[in-house]
């Protein structure tokens, strides 16, 4: 064969091959979500007491935040931030701090006629499932299935016990029995999942409830009806249920190899807020329920490799409704029109298309902690309840040297755009 006739059938082969494979041409994603984990939880985190190596493997290849913030300090509004892409108390439901599922707050949930991340990518083509924790309510209005999940495995509840899995496990609106650690079993259906043909691409919401209380290992027995599930536990328990979680992550990522799907798979990992007991938050003050950098400040890892460049950190402000904003875009997806998004689509910033964006976030509790806080580019206003206070937190990232008394002018700005903030918001809700 001439040299000119194998150039020919060379190019020929290769264009057949790569045309045999197309990438598809929207990614899937994976949204995986720790339940009350602190900032310095894992390992790529700064702690030191236990590893958490499947996690840090992740942070190598993707890109790791250094400030990145929950919505809210709890659960449910938390939560609600993320689905909708807006502020929690745009929203009934994340008025409530969080949802307990007695009283007054039995028939509350996240009602049908809100947009949410899940709604929206379904309207355009994606195949959705949630898996793990939903606390948005547990009525069958307020159900995942009528918010864009084709798919619910998991609990409806805030928590529940890891081995019996009460008060109860669900796929979809049927009540289910099965064996095993609650982790496990939603990292299993996970990569059950992930392991199926899809015809389109699929949005995966992992929503653990590790390492939240009760606080139970793998070889725990179930919690005695009458216990307090926040009794009990200790820091040895609380490694292996974050490390439970580690594993679960490594098994994910390995399905996604295996099954092809790891260079067009767009995953984030964060926390829904800060730490509680057996936490760490790094060098923060304050803890969950609290807006003082410990209760809001999380961990968030990112990793797409067909798009965003691994082994990075990033000193990006974000907030929660930014995954929101960003999974949208990577999805092709326009936001509902009457429900505009507060967050930021990240990938500009990602990609290096765009320097460090100066951020105003705004953050209130009223019904079990009375507390406000406002962060405009390196400064916060925060007021826990008992005094105001006013941080640089580029010099102070601690909260350790109030300043408003050196800087009157700065604090009075930043609670005017509280104020402003604030009075745009529904009015807060307080406890019967």
């Amino acid at each position: 064969m001439s040299r000119f006739w194998y150039v020919i059938f060379f190019c020929c082969c290769f264009i057949t091959v790569t045309q045999a494979q197309p990438l598809p041409s929207k990614p899937n994603i994976i949204y995986i979500v720790a339940d009350d984990m602190g900032y310095g939880d894992l390992s790529s985190y700064g702690r030191n007491d236990y590893q958490t190596p499947n996690l840090d493997k992740f942070a190598r290849q993707g890109i790791r935040f250094l400030q990145a913030y929950a919505a809210a300090p709890v659960c449910t509004p938390s939560r609600t931030g993320f689905i909708t892409g807006r502020y929690p108390a745009r929203t009934q439901v994340g008025l409530w701090e969080p949802l307990t599922g007695q009283g007054m707050d039995e028939q509350m949930g996240l009602t049908s006629e809100q947009a949410t991340v899940s709604s929206m990518l379904k309207a355009n083509g994606y195949q959705t499932v949630l898996i793990g924790k939903w606390h948005l309510g547990k009525q069958p209005q307020h159900h995942p299935n009528k918010h864009g999940f084709v798919e619910f495995y998991g609990v409806l509840e805030g928590a529940a016990d890891y081995v019996s899995h009460q008060p109860g496990l669900y796929h979809n609106q049927d009540s289910i029995l099965r064996k095993g650690y609650l982790t496990d079993l939603f990292t299993e259906q996970a990569v059950a999942f992930i392991a199926q043909k899809h015809p389109k691409p699929f949005f995966m919401s992992l929503q653990y409830t590790a390492p939240h209380w009760p606080w139970q290992g793998p070889s725990d027995v179930p919690y005695a009806d009458s216990l307090d599930w926040r009794s009990g536990g200790s820091a040895q328990i609380y490694a292996q249920m974050i490390q439970r979680l580690d594993t679960g992550i490594g098994q994910i990522m390995a399905s996604l190899h295996q099954n092809g799907l790891e260079e067009n798979t767009l995953v984030i990992f964060t926390s829904d807020n800060g730490g509680e007991q057996f936490s760490q938050m790094g060098p923060f003050r304050g803890k969950k329920m609290e807006l003082w950098e410990g209760g809001i400040r999380v961990p968030a890892i990112v990793r797409w490799p067909n798009a965003l460049k691994g082994g990075e950190e990033s000193k990006q402000v974000v907030i929660s409704m930014d995954w929101t904003a960003t999974i949208l875009a990577a999805a092709g997806v326009t936001a509902h029109p009457n429900y505009p998004l507060d967050g930021m689509n990240l990938l500009p910033v990602c990609q290096g298309k765009v320097s460090l964006q100066s951020r105003q976030l705004a953050w209130r509790t009223f019904q079990r902690t009375k507390q406000k806080a406002f962060r405009s580019g390196d400064w916060k206003y925060l007021h826990d309840g008992k005094a105001e206070y006013l941080f640089n937190l580029a010099l102070d990232p601690s909260e350790e040297y109030d300043v408003k008394n050196q800087q009157p002018q700065k604090l009075a700005q930043l609670k005017a755009l509280y104020q402003q903030w604030d009075s745009q918001m529904l009015p807060p809700l307080a406890l019967p």
